[in-house]
């Protein structure tokens, strides 16, 4: 079959400021943190939570997601750093900014690191999950183009208008091959295809305490399963899978089984400081009633029904006694 087109790959991933080097693959990931962050932020908002929590949450998030990430790489491709024959040096595990983190591990850890500041703040953990659901998954469809400039994730051999031409040499490719199934792409769409399904579902279906998650976890794993199938590269494999198939397989199973024993889950999930204390017309100064969750929602009629301050409840008690009185006392007399 004549190859009609292809994508091209970066002739560099690395741009030299002067004696600093600034690398995509780090590039690309900062950027998928500034907008899950920003995402994250509207959304709390929206549903009655103070400015500024996510990205204070972040904070936690971030270095521990990093960390997490970087671990079950090397813990799972252990056999590139160390050994006789490892192709890298142990120190160049630590070199997040060449490739290499697992998002398994990132996940993990960056929701270890949520779940310890939310509860120092007194914040409910599965709240901040369902909101941070979808901004994850956008984060994670950017991140997948420093996959693009590194010249890794891709799958085997194709003569597709969308092959990715790869240098030969590099660990995965096939002798004689030019174009590859662009896995990074496949899982960027995905991921983006994801986020909708998550801010439609939470909003038609009110989903809450931790289920907008577990669907954003079922759904990323249902697509990772197919994609990692595509790739060529070395990877540990059991009974014919690869282990990240088989992670995908098990973390799905659970999702879903969170999801059932979550089903009927309901009651307030405490969220810190409300914006619009002290502001009952207000619920968040930044978005419309049009934008808000139900239960914010009923939080303002609730405040709307709320009798006034008790001093000025008493004073009008106090006004219209004195009103009263004349009448009261002429009809005595009478």
């Amino acid at each position: 079959m004549p190859l009609l087109a292809s994508i091209p790959s970066p002739s560099q991933g690395v741009w030299n400021l002067g004696p600093i080097p600034i690398r995509a693959y780090a590039l690309c990931i900062v950027l998928g943190v500034i907008v899950a962050v920003w995402i994250g932020e509207r959304r709390w908002r929206a549903r009655g939570g103070a400015p500024g929590t996510i990205t204070d949450l972040a904070v936690w998030a971030v270095p521990f997601g990093l960390v997490g990430g970087r671990l079950y790489h090397v813990i799972t491709d252990w056999q590139i750093y160390f050994g006789s024959d490892a192709p890298k040096r142990p120190i160049d595990a630590l070199f997040i900014w060449e490739g290499g983190l697992g998002i398994w591990g990132a996940i993990a850890l960056g929701a270890l690191g949520v779940y310890i500041a939310c509860r120092r703040r007194g914040i409910s953990f599965t709240a901040v999950a369902d909101t941070l659901a979808p901004g994850v998954a956008v984060a994670q469809a950017i991140g997948r183009w420093g996959n693009y400039f590194n010249q890794e994730l891709f799958g085997g051999p194709t003569d597709l208008p969308w092959g990715l031409e790869i240098e030969p040499g590099r660990p995965g490719t096939v002798p004689g091959a030019t174009t590859y199934h662009p896995a990074f792409l496949y899982e960027s769409l995905w991921d983006l295809a994801l986020a909708v399904v998550l801010i439609l579902a939470a909003r038609r279906l009110t989903l809450r305490h931790g289920r907008v998650f577990a669907l954003y976890v079922a759904g990323y794993t249902l697509g990772r399963f197919w994609i990692e199938g595509l790739r060529v590269d070395p990877a540990h494999q059991i009974l014919g899978l690869r282990l990240n198939q088989w992670t995908s397989i098990v973390i799905f199973l659970c999702a879903l089984a969170y999801l059932w024993l979550a089903r009927n889950r309901a009651g307030e999930e405490p969220l810190g400081a409300q914006i619009g204390d002290g502001d009952p017309a207000h619920a968040d100064p930044a978005h419309g009633r049009d934008q808000a969750d139900e239960p914010e929602l009923l939080r303002e009629e609730e405040q709307d029904e709320t009798p006034g301050d008790p001093q000025e409840t008493a004073a009008a008690g106090a006004n219209a006694a004195n009103e009263a009185g004349p009448a009261e006392g002429e009809a005595d007399r009478r």
